[in-house]
Order: C-alpha cells, then structure tokens, then sequence
C-alpha cells in the first residue's frame, strides 16, 4: 500500500469514526430517526450528484426490492439503533461495537449459508464475543438496568450490517458498489419517510445541530463512501476491509477529545479483543503470513 492509499485508509477510518461523534451531538435535539432521516437524505442527494458528475447510472426502477432490501439493512435500521444507543452509550463504545459487524457477518453465514467454519474463524468468534461481554458486563455494572436497551440496540446495528453483507453476496453483480451505497441510500430515506412524519424533533435545532447532521450526511456517509470505493480500486476490497480496525482507535479519540468522555481499561481491553477477533474470523492474519 503506498502512501496515498496509506493517507486516504487513515482519513476513511477518521471520517467513519467521527460519525458517532456527530449523533451523539445530534440526536438530543433530532431524536433517533429525524436525525437518520436527514442523514440518508442528505447522502442520497449528494451520491446522485456525485453519479452525474461520474455518469454512473443506477437502475432503480428495476432493483428497487433489491435496494430496498438493502437500504433497510445496511443503512436505515442499523443507522437509527445506532442513534437511539447514542442516547445512552459514549461514542467511543459505540464505534467498538460498530467493529463487531464482520463478526456477526461470518456467525451469520455460518448458520445462514453453512459457510464453514474453520478454526481461525471459531477462535475469532471467540474472542470477539469475551471483548463484548467484558464491554457489556461493564457497562451494565456502571449504568445499571437502563444500560441494556441501548446495548441491545448497538449489537443489533452491525448485526443488521452483517445480514446486509450477506445479502449482496447472494445477489452478486445486481449493482456496483457505487451503486449500492446510492440507490440503498434513497430507499433507506423512503422506509424512513412514515417514521419520519410522525416524530417530531425533541428540540428546535440551531446552527451547530444542522452543521452535525450535515455533517453526518455528506461528509460521514456520502463522501465516505465515495473514498472507500476509490479505495478499493486502488488497493483491493481485502487491504480497504482493515479500516474496520482504525474505525474504533478514531471514534475513542474523538470522543475523548470533542466529548471528554473517559475510557477504562476494560474498553481498551475489550475493544482490542474484538479487533483481535476480526482479524482471526476475517483471515487476514493469515493472507498477510501468506505475502511475507
């Protein structure tokens, strides 16, 4: 990986790190699914600008139940449990539990699809799941009862992205990965539209609330997307996966510094063991002793 791809691995991981930051900013004031309303709205309208400029087209109207499929499982209901635990959890834990997605993806296929489970992918379970159970155990030592309904919601959210994974990996060549994230965005926009309608923001927004929700919109979902793809062009879907490992190291950060949140040992401890768990169940410890 040169250095360009090194930089835009390391701003991607920032960018998608910092989304936690913005709903925890945002979603006092927006409530759950305002905020990811205009989320997904906002990226929608930014991908189709981007597809003009890039003369993508996209095939709505003949993949809508496939876009629609995975605008509900990819974006509009891992979007909005992610943004109710914001209520509750610290943006820092939130981006920990968000890296638990590609080990839901592979529990999943093993029990969806009768993937096989090898031994590195078993260990990896594993240990992923003691890094969530020392987090959750944690959490609900020092929140008590209340602290569950958000950890549910933030465990259900990358298992919603795992369900997604799968999804298009069985229905492969529907739409390029451009197009996923863009027609998935309108139909995530449209399942939220009813919600939508009858929840009320819990305050008047100001400047700094529209700003965060902008935010959260073109730069944490549109433009992201936009610099994942061109990182897998340049480097490959497996090199681009490793920014699930920079995700919670930035979301931590900017939560420490932007939120002054404190974090213990058993989030950097529980954390590291997810991330140990990825890397077993996504085999890419042993692709690198394959390149050495």
């Amino acid at each position: 990986m040169n250095a360009a791809s090194t930089a835009r691995l390391f701003l991607l991981a920032a960018i998608w790190g910092a989304s936690f930051l913005f709903m925890r900013i945002g979603v006092p004031v927006f409530g759950p699914v305002a905020l990811i309303m205009f989320r997904v709205a906002i990226a929608a309208g930014f991908l189709w600008l981007a597809s003009r400029w890039l003369g993508q087209t996209l095939g709505l109207r003949r993949h809508w139940r496939y876009f629609l499929t995975l605008g509900v499982l990819n974006s509009a209901l891992p979007f909005v449990l992610f943004a109710y635990a914001a209520q509750a959890l610290p943006a820092s834990l939130l981006s920990i539990l968000n890296a638990t997605a590609p080990l839901f993806g592979a529990a999943i296929g093993a029990l969806w699809l009768r993937l096989p489970l090898s031994i590195p992918v078993a260990l990896g379970l594993a240990c992923g799941l003691a890094g969530v159970s020392l987090l959750v155990g944690q959490n609900v030592a020092l929140s008590g009862d209340r602290a569950w309904p958000a950890l549910a919601a933030g465990l259900l959210a990358p298992a919603s992205y795992g369900v997604a994974s799968l999804y298009t990996r069985i229905h492969p060549g529907l739409a390029t990965p451009f197009g996923n994230a863009h027609g998935s965005m309108w139909m995530a926009s449209l399942a939220l539209l009813p919600l939508f309608l009858v929840a009320p923001f819990r305050q008047t927004p100001d400047a700094g609330d529209w700003a965060a929700v902008s935010l959260l919109g073109v730069l944490c979902t549109g433009a992201a997307y936009l610099l994942y793809f061109r990182l897998i062009d340049d480097v490959g879907p497996t090199r681009a996966l490793s920014v699930a490992f920079l995700i919670p190291v930035f979301g931590v950060l900017w939560g420490v510094v932007f939120l002054d949140e404190a974090v213990g040992w058993h989030t950097l401890f529980g954390g590291a063991l997810i991330l140990a768990g990825i890397a077993l169940s996504s085999g890419l410890l042993e692709r690198r002793g394959q390149q050495v």
